[in-house]
Formats: C-alpha cells, sequence, structure tokens
C-alpha cells in the first residue's frame, strides 16, 4: 500500500534541533531553489582542520531572541534574490523537523530582517523531504516536539 503524501501549507512550524531552534515560522517557497535562514553575526572559524561557521539565529517575530549556533561551513554559494541582486552566503547543512519528518536541509544563512519569516523553505529541500505543498493551506502540521541533540 502506497504512503499518503506529507502535505503542508504555505507557512509552517519547523524546528532545526541540531541547532537547538525549536518553533519557527517558515514560509514554504515553491518558487525559490535554496533554502535561507536568518542569522546575524556571522563568523567563519576552523575546528579540527575544518571551516566551521557560528552565527546568531533570530527566533520569533514581535519579540525576537538571539540563539547562538554553530555548523560545518558546506560551502559558500551566490544567490540572486527576487529583486535581482546577487549576494555571497554562507551555506550550513542541519536536519529539520517539520511535523512528524526530520531530513537534512541545506540553508544559506542570510539577514532576513525585514522579511515577515525567519526561514524560507525552497523547492530543494520540498522535493528531498518528498513534501505535498497546498499554498490554500497554511499549519497544516503541528508544532515539532523533540528532545534537542546536543551541541555540535
Amino acid at each position: 500500500m502506497k504512503e499518503a503524501p506529507f502535505i503542508v501549507g504555505l507557512y509552517e512550524w519547523i524546528s532545526l534541533p541540531e541547532l537547538g531552534v525549536i518553533g519557527l515560522r517558515a514560509k514554504i517557497d515553491t518558487g525559490a531553489s535554496t533554502s535561507s535562514l536568518h542569522a546575524t553575526d556571522i563568523e567563519v572559524f576552523n575546528r579540527n582542520n575544518k571551516k566551521w561557521v557560528r552565527f546568531t539565529a533570530h527566533i520569533g517575530t514581535l519579540v525576537q531572541r538571539g540563539h547562538r549556533c554553530e555548523a560545518p561551513l558546506v560551502s559558500t554559494k551566490t544567490i540572486k534574490s527576487s529583486n535581482g541582486l546577487s549576494q555571497s552566503r554562507y551555506v550550513i547543512t542541519t536536519q529539520l523537523t517539520l511535523g512528524n519528518h526530520t531530513w537534512p536541509v541545506e540553508f544559506t544563512l542570510a539577514c532576513r530582517r525585514t522579511m515577515q519569516y525567519r526561514v524560507l523553505l525552497g523547492s530543494k529541500a520540498l522535493i528531498d523531504g518528498e513534501i505535498l505543498v497546498n499554498p490554500a493551506l497554511s499549519y497544516v502540521q503541528s508544532k515539532p516536539s523533540f528532545t534537542l541533540l546536543p551541541p555540535n
């Protein structure tokens, strides 16, 4: 018997357990290929002869709380925004939890201070997670609940 498709709405609650970030509101954007996470105070450093990135992830929209995170640096990527401007961004891969699904997602780190949603979930993440989007719905999946993984 075929498993039912995993359907999400235009907006959903997500968590990034490896980063210790719980309950972020994300905009699902099938028009963007890459996912993006609002990050500030970004700095690259070496750990065990590998490049890592340290940054502050911002949780909340009206009242913001900063959370310091560290992750291995995967690459840098030039991203062309919807307004046509190109920007070089650091890229990390971390586990994303949406509803009862968890899978690795590649995120670019960018200042999304002026954006309503701190996370943009792009089409590559949706394909990798085998997600179907119904843009007429919002918050179809419940807020993820789990035990946080220890910091890297």
